[in-house]
């Protein structure tokens, strides 16, 4: 049974894995109305439940998910009917939730609506961060134009989520203002092409440096910050230049590149899963174009080996998985192939928590185990710095004090 809110709960008998970075240390963590209350030993609580042999994790973060989208087979989409993305978006939530994760940065697709239905108790799922649309120029990595004329964008506009193709720098000015109008809490523009855009190469540069100068300028004058999908090297250093907060993949770093991003403090989101999930889904069958199988073939190891010269470099990284190009439910798969990148566990960990946090602008209220910080804990089974098979030994969520996920 759910404990009644106001009740002072303590967690007793567990390793604490604070967040920080630092090793799992013995400690009770005492939770009351929502929030941290203290953490050590010695405590009490009005329920105390006994969690010994279990580690105690802040809730995860993944910066990079679509929870609108469930998949990438094309007559899959073409089939559903428009507001069907909104019911699976309530199913996706649910199962990103159930795998630890309590904070999600939808990278596009999600609108107010969504938000607000999560904050409000209709559907659970983990604290929504949106992007509501991403912005592309024409010809580019949303844009959904085929030969035979048809177009298919990757997130159909609809009042809740403006349309988001723009050329030129006053183009660009407006679409910004009108995802901003639309509750976006990041605005994201693509500057280079990608893998699911069949008619682009994902080493080509998308938007001129101007281009996204003016849709920093926009969202900086919002108090909002941007995440460029940007996978060439020639893309990701005018986004850095720009000064992008985070660029999202990344699979063409360079040392250039590179250096920039440590001189401007820029985030790396890998998102290594992705390739993956769409040689996984071409393998299962899905209505894939060709030219879309083969370029996530070829990047899927340059994409480890770039993330490696970026963790080496130390870049700062934050766990993101592209979920719904993927499954969702699956995120914590991105752990173990950011460990192979040449993170330690412990680092790995402080990726998907505390550097999360930072990243989206949340350090001060959730992604550690602190007092005074948001009761968002996740509580696995063993020891957490064995990350394979983390998602199947999750015991207990807790999202705002409150137990969300086991009994």
């Amino acid at each position: 049974m759910t404990p009644p809110v106001t009740s002072r709960v303590l967690l007793h008998g567990a390793q604490v894995f604070d967040g920080t970075g630092s090793d799992p240390g013995l400690a009770d963590v005492l939770i009351a109305d929502g929030r941290i209350l203290d953490v050590g030993q010695g405590l009490d609580g009005d329920l105390v439940v006994d969690v010994t042999g279990t580690t105690i994790l802040p809730g995860f973060f993944d910066c990079h998910v679509h929870v609108t989208a469930s998949g990438v087979d094309l007559m899959d989409r073409l089939n559903r009917p428009f507001s069907y993305q909104f019911y699976a978006a309530a199913r996706n939530l649910e199962a990103t939730l159930a795998t630890g994760v309590t904070t999600v940065r939808d990278a596009g697709g999600a609108d107010l609506g969504i938000q607000q239905a999560v904050a409000d108790g209709l559907v659970p799922g983990p604290h929504l961060l949106l992007a509501v649309n991403i912005i592309g120029q024409t010809g580019g990595h949303t844009d959904g134009w085929f030969p035979s004329g048809f177009d298919l964008p990757l997130s159909l506009p609809h009042p809740g989520r403006p349309a988001a193709t723009a050329d030129g720098v006053d183009e660009l000015r407006k679409v910004v203002r009108s995802l901003l109008r639309a509750g976006a809490d990041v605005i994201k523009i693509c500057t280079t092409g990608g893998v699911l855009s069949p008619r682009d190469d994902p080493t080509h540069t998308q938007f001129s440096p101007a281009e996204i100068d003016v849709v920093v300028a926009e969202a900086a004058a919002a108090g909002r910050v941007v995440m460029a999908h940007a996978q060439g090297a020639a893309g990701i250093k005018n986004a850095v230049r720009a000064g992008v907060r985070s660029i999202e993949h990344g699979i063409y770093l360079d040392e250039e590149a590179i250096d920039l991003m440590l001189a401007n403090e820029t985030w790396l989101v890998p998102t290594l899963v992705a390739p993956r999930a769409v040689l996984a889904a071409a393998a299962a069958g899905a209505n894939l174009p060709s030219a879309v199988v083969a370029k996530a073939r070829e990047v899927a190891e340059v994409h480890v080996e770039s993330v490696r010269t970026a963790v080496a470099a130390g870049v700062n990284l934050a766990m993101g998985t592209d979920s719904g190009v993927g499954p969702h439910g699956h995120n914590l798969d991105e752990l173990v192939l950011m460990q192979e990148c040449g993170m330690r566990p412990a680092q790995v960990l402080a990726a998907a928590t505390s550097s999360a946090a930072r990243l989206c602008g949340l350090q001060d209220h959730t992604g550690r185990i602190a007092p005074g910080l948001a009761a968002d804990l996740v509580i696995i089974e063993g020891d957490a710095l064995e990350l394979t098979g983390l998602r199947e030994r999750i015991r207990q969520v807790w999202q705002d004090g409150r137990l969300v996920v086991g009994a």
